[in-house]
């Protein structure tokens, strides 16, 4: 109502409650204490982690299941050990919100020399180092436009689908605002028409199709982040053609429509090459994502179709709202004018795996990953962290509905346990809002390897804490074998030290009795496989479950033994030469 007013760090925290936030990560300190008193009044729940780090990274899993997620630090000290979560969330694309708490006004204007500063009296330098990492920054230091920066800095989130950076001086935080501005929702503004850019797009578009013999589409990560999923997948539906996507892009269309192959690997390069057309849902091409470049098409034969533009060979088309143009093109588009090339592609679901003796040990060229396909639910999330787990999830057959995480750009390893708590969370509250396609015995699966394992370990607490249904599969692979299989596969560097890894959640605190249990399982065998995937506590069971999987130090899939033979191939010939 008009005259009313609340706290500012309210407005904020309210917003963010609007735009679908309802849970949020961080580690208190003392220049953002007083800020996170107002988070439970606002209607969040405060997610406390065990380092800044970890609550970006968990904050970046939110998001990209949320669709917006916010952590929040301390000054300084905290905000810079969050940087690098914040870095990788603007590489691939995840709206996160950094919230930092900073000095009193009067500490910043007169340059006190105080903690978590350089004790020169310069405050601006963190705010510099953020401007790299963010797509707008706002300092909360005037009553009169605060709530205004607030919403024009969240909708540059959205808009962008990048990390902002909001800074709250201490004194700022009881300071009262209007409460008129939260009648307003903050949505992104429809575009404005380009009618002749539009008929011009499509016209091109349209003519490259109907003149392809061999066609494709390949479904890239971005499309996660700019709302197209939806027309995506009917245009995917409709047309029946050969349907790859990126590994960035894997579980964005359903898996198991017949026209759907899974990721474009390295076995089907000779297929892309051999398309005349290849229709290029949310590019991003990066050399990780395309197999350095091997597997990105040709400019000849690619039409990109990008948040905000359509490029058809050398012509780009831009300001043209990429959802509603697939629907354009959909209702367009005569099928019966393009002539279906017969091909011989192989659905995934088809390919059998390997005959295995229940007493050998498990191995990934026996078809570890294929083998764990139909653990997996309707509703789950799954992550393969940086290293071999990365590549391995490429072989799994998704479910509807089903999520999954794999490096794409940044691939700081360590990233994908906390993010795994992070998407557990918005799994939950979405849940909770019955607002996840009422499936409510959805989990979140981990694979992780144990050098990954080591770096963000501390996190396994608080999804204990929380009681999130999260399961791990640790591949215990003695080291850092993606390592191994570029360069030094024999050096110490790539060791890691030997911990007792089911032992974790136990020290990390979980219970040892009850429906919370602690509860592991050790893999070495492809019985003990079996009889792990079928024991109905790990499947069903609630809380923490972790099952490490024994695998020697250098089995890896395919893609990176190529690069092992080629460093022994090259080791062998300088050794020759001596």
């Amino acid at each position: 109502m008009e005259g009313e007013t609340l706290p500012l760090a309210q407005y904020l925290f309210k917003r963010l409650r609007q735009l679908g936030v309802d849970s949020i990560f961080g580690v208190p300190g003392d220049y953002n204490l007083t800020l996170l008193d107002h988070v439970v009044p606002s209607g969040l729940k405060w997610v406390g982690n065990c380092n800044e780090l970890n609550a970006g990274y968990a904050a970046d899993g939110y998001s990209r299941i949320k669709g917006i997620g916010a952590v929040v630090t301390t000054f300084g000290v905290g905000e810079l050990s969050a940087v690098n979560a914040i870095a990788g969330a603007y590489a691939e694309r995840a709206p996160v919100v950094h919230i930092v708490g900073t000095p009193m006004r009067a500490s910043q204007e007169s340059r006190a020399l105080i903690h978590h500063t350089f004790n020169d009296g310069d405050y601006q330098r963190f705010d510099t180092m953020q401007q790299y990492v963010t797509v707008a920054q706002v300092s909360l230091d005037d009553h009169r436009t605060a709530p205004s920066e607030i919403d024009r800095v969240l909708l540059q989130c959205l808009l962008h689908s990048r990390p902002v950076r909001i800074t709250i001086p201490v004194d700022m935080v009881p300071t009262l605002v209007p409460t008129a501005g939260l009648s307003l929702k903050i949505q992104i503004p429809p575009a404005v028409r380009q009618p002749q850019v539009e008929e011009a797009a499509l016209q091109a578009v349209l003519k490259r199709i109907y003149s392809s013999k061999k066609p494709m589409i390949l479904v890239d990560g971005e499309t996660r982040a700019f709302d197209m999923l939806h027309q995506v997948d009917h245009f995917v539906r409709m047309a029946g053609w050969p349907t790859l996507t990126s590994g960035f892009g894997k579980g964005l269309v359903d898996e198991t429509l017949p026209n759907v192959y899974g990721v474009c690997t390295l076995p089907y390069k000779a297929f892309v090459d051999s398309c005349d057309l290849v229709l290029v849902f949310g590019p991003h091409f990066s050399n990780t994502n395309t197999y350095n470049s091997l597997l990105k098409p040709s400019d000849e034969t690619a039409i990109l179709l990008s948040p905000n533009s359509i490029q058809v060979n050398k012509d780009v088309f831009r300001d043209l709202p990429v959802g509603y143009f697939i629907q354009q093109l959909t209702r367009q588009l005569d099928i019966s004018k393009i002539p279906m090339h017969k091909h011989d592609l192989v659905h995934p679901s088809l390919k059998t795996t390997p005959e295995v003796s229940p007493t050998d040990l498990v191995t990934q060229a026996m078809g570890f990953w294929k083998r764990l396909s139909p653990f997996f639910r309707s509703g789950d999330i799954i992550l393969g962290e940086t290293g071999t787990p990365g590549y391995g999830v490429n072989d799994f057959i998704l479910p509807p509905h089903a999520r999954l995480f794999k490096p794409a750009t940044w691939l700081s390893i360590g990233y994908m346990l906390p993010a795994a708590l992070g998407a557990s969370h918005a799994q939950r509250d979405l849940i909770t809002c019955n607002e996840y396609h009422d499936l409510s015995n959805s989990r979140t699966i981990l694979f992780i390897g144990d050098g990954s394992f080591q770096m963000t370990v501390q996190e396994l607490s608080t999804i204990i804490h929380q009681r999130l249904n999260v399961i791990i599969f640790l591949i215990n692979n003695d080291g850092y074998t993606i390592e191994r299989c570029i360069h030094g596969r024999n050096q110490a560097y790539n060791d890691v030290a030997p911990w007792r890894y089911l032992k974790a959640p136990e020290f990390l605190g979980a219970d040892q009795e009850g429906e919370y249990r602690a509860q592991t399982w050790e893999v070495r065998t492809w019985a003990d496989l079996d009889s792990v995937l079928n024991d109905s506590q790990l499947a069903s069971g609630k809380g923490l479950r972790m099952v490490e999987v024994f695998m020697d130090k250098l089995d890896a899939p395919d893609v990176l033994l190529g690069l092992l033979k080629a460093q022994i191939l090259r080791d062998n010939t300088q050794s020759s030469r001596l």
